[in-house]
């Protein structure tokens, strides 16, 4: 137990001393809030329900790393109050989104609201080019009675001696902001294709628990987050559909790229049900600065009335080539689209 603490500790102290990198989905395209504002709304239908859950290598430790976020969009026409404007779209969106370190209980919690402009650049909204804005808060806490420092040790037999190491306070709440444009384009009936950037933590919130002498937080940041992402979504042989994407990630001195493709196959006539599998890879830096094949990720899902549910599988490298496939992480998402438009399709749904 002791030595799982100490672990913990060193991962999160290790963190904030790096300034901080943002947790990830595999399946980014299934939590489009955590992405990029202006994928707000982005969606054939008039409103998405969504949740994703991560655990990472759950069958390495007790206790894994678990990721979530659910929310809901709900997306509004313009003609009835502005004429102008008949084909452009309001979104509005709320994301709440939970990670967690067990064994001290390390966490943050965040809810924020999301709003989308969605501006159609032609009469048959075939250009559609968005602009997003998110302001949200977060709050950090962690266990302080879980912790055990090395003063503590009686000498004997355990730690139970008062520590002098100096405690912070336990929790702590901060603002945080992101704003992002998206561009998409449906050239023809089996052809089309999106991008978009985003630029989170816009003010760089301090995140430290220990503050100074006048209760000012301590100047470690969460610093910007540029995210630049892409797809397309193209039908052919009148049943399949593949949807490349790509993903790129900023933040301080770390770098991550993500790209591959789903495959899937409608199942009815009326395009309602469908399965699919993809497989995608990941690439970021390392601690002296070189790239690195980080993982290959399965994906496979199951469409079926407006749900969508997926599955993926982080197959991390360095374990594959050392024959150890336990170092991995499972990730499940469940999406519901509501009241479906005949409209052009903003984003792929997979």
């Amino acid at each position: 137990m002791l030595r799982n603490i100490l672990l913990v500790m060193m991962l999160v102290v290790s963190a904030l001393a790096l300034q901080a990198q943002d947790r990830h989905f595999s399946q980014f395209y299934t939590s489009p809030l955590t992405l990029n504002p202006a994928l707000t709304g982005a969606f054939n239908a008039k409103y998405r329900l969504g949740i994703v859950n991560r655990d990472q290598w759950r069958s390495v430790l007790d206790n894994p790393y678990r990721t979530f976020a659910a929310s809901l969009e709900v997306k509004f026409g313009l003609d009835y109050f502005l004429r102008f404007a008949k084909r452009d779209r309001v979104a509005v969106g709320l994301v709440f989104y939970n990670d967690k370190v067990e064994g001290v209980d390390f966490r943050e919690t965040r809810m924020a609201l999301s709003v989308a402009y969605h501006k159609s650049l032609d009469k048959d909204s075939k250009n559609v080019l968005t602009l997003g804005f998110q302001s949200g808060i977060s709050q950090r806490n962690i266990n302080i009675a879980d912790l055990v420092f090395d003063d503590q040790f009686n000498e004997i037999d355990a730690f139970d001696l008062a520590t002098n190491e100096p405690i912070p306070v336990n929790n702590f709440t901060f603002g945080d902001h992101s704003v992002g444009l998206n561009y998409s384009y449906a050239a023809t009936r089996n052809l089309s294709v999106f991008a978009g950037a985003a630029l989170h933590h816009i003010f760089e919130p301090r995140i430290s628990f220990f503050e100074d002498r006048v209760q000012e937080r301590l100047n470690v940041v969460l610093p910007r987050n540029i995210n630049i992402h892409g797809g397309a979504a193209i039908n052919f042989a009148k049943r399949y559909q593949l949807s490349p994407r790509v993903m790129l990630l900023k933040q301080a001195g770390h770098f991550q790229v993500m790209g591959g493709t789903n495959l899937r196959v409608r199942l009815d006539e009326y395009d309602s049900t469908g399965i699919y599998g993809g497989i995608w890879a990941r690439v970021s830096n390392d601690a002296v600065n070189s790239l690195i094949s980080d993982a290959i990720i399965v994906t496979t899902g199951l469409e079926f009335d407006g749900f969508l549910m997926g599955l993926s599988y982080d197959l991390n490298i360095e374990a594959i080539t050392n024959l150890n496939t336990r170092q991995g992480t499972f990730e499940i998402s469940l999406v519901y689209l509501g009241e479906y438009e005949n409209e052009t399709i903003l984003c792929p749904k997979f």
